[in-house]
């Protein structure tokens, strides 16, 4: 599966993440995107997206890993620590606008649940973001 990952670009960046190299992807307390981020599984790719400023898909990343933190069953709330590492910068940038546009987003997470900071994405929707 592959996922869009939200990112204030002031907080922290894809150039953050290229610099960097790998991180651990936090400070997420929506309950629902943490389901998310505990159901990621290692190889699998992430769209980052800047929220706020920029509003666009602008890279790549790999998870690295996925740990519960206390480990316990699945079925109890806790918190993943998700490494990720990263990928490319996109060969351009898709924004908000062109999103909203897209066919293939009409029926998206993306704009039912805005304020989710991980969202799940289709093959279809992952590959039109990785199009140039």
């Amino acid at each position: 599966m592959h996922y869009l990952i939200k990112s204030e670009p002031d907080v922290y960046s894809f150039d953050d993440l290229l610099r960097d190299g790998e991180t651990t992807w936090d400070g997420i307390k929506n309950p629902q995107a943490l389901i998310y981020l505990r159901n990621m599984k290692k190889g699998e790719t992430c769209v980052l997206y800047h929220s706020n400023t920029g509003k666009a898909a602008v890279g790549t990343a790999t998870v690295v890993s996925v740990k519960l933190d206390p480990p316990v069953p699945p079925s109890t709330m806790t918190t993943p620590i998700v490494r990720l590492k990263a990928g490319k910068r996109l060969k351009r940038e898709k924004s908000l606008a062109e999103m909203r546009e897209a066919k293939v987003f009409k029926d998206s997470l993306l704009f039912r649940q805005f304020r989710l900071s991980v969202v799940p994405l289709t093959p279809e929707q992952f590959a039109w973001l990785l199009e140039a």
